[in-house]
C-alpha cells in the first residue's frame, strides 16, 4: 500500500501552484474546474512520483495556521543534502517566507528547517 496523494485547500490556487513548481520542482497537471460548485484544483507531481493536490472552493473556512493545531502539521521534502537544505531555506527566507526553525539537527537526528509558506502552512526541508 502507498499514499496516493495528499491534498490541501488554499485561498490562492495559482500562487500555491507557482510556489511548489518554483521551489520544489513540482510538475503541474492541467487544472480542474467544477463550474457547478466552484471547486478548482491542480495535481502536482514531484520527482519521485509523490503527488499533492492543491484545491480551492468558495466557502471553505480559513484556519489560523500561524500556531500549531490539531491535524496535519507539515509536508516534508527530502532535498538530498544539508547544503541543499541550507540553500533553499536561505532562498525562501530572502524571498520573504518565514523560517520557523532551523536549519538544525533535531533531537531525533534529522537535519531540517521548517518554513511557513503557502498561506501559513508549513513545509519541512530535510536531507
Amino acid at each position: 500500500m502507498k499514499i496516493e496523494h495528499v491534498a490541501m485547500y488554499v485561498n490562492d490556487l495559482e500562487a500555491a501552484r507557482q510556489f511548489f513548481v518554483r521551489y520544489l520542482g513540482a510538475v503541474s497537471g492541467d487544472g480542474y474546474v467544477n463550474t457547478r460548485t466552484g471547486f478548482r484544483s491542480y495535481f502536482l507531481t514531484f520527482e519521485d512520483g509523490a503527488r499533492l493536490e492543491i484545491m480551492n472552493k468558495p466557502g471553505v473556512a480559513s484556519q489560523n495556521s500561524s500556531n500549531e493545531h490539531l491535524g496535519y502539521a507539515h509536508i516534508a521534502f527530502s532535498l538530498g543534502s544539508r547544503e541543499q537544505v541550507d540553500a533553499l531555506t536561505n532562498q525562501m527566507a530572502s524571498d520573504g517566507y518565514a523560517v520557523v526553525s532551523g536549519p538544525r539537527v533535531t533531537g531525533d537526528g534529522y537535519y531540517e528547517s521548517c518554513i511557513a509558506c503557502i498561506e501559513g502552512n508549513r513545509i519541512e526541508l530535510t536531507v
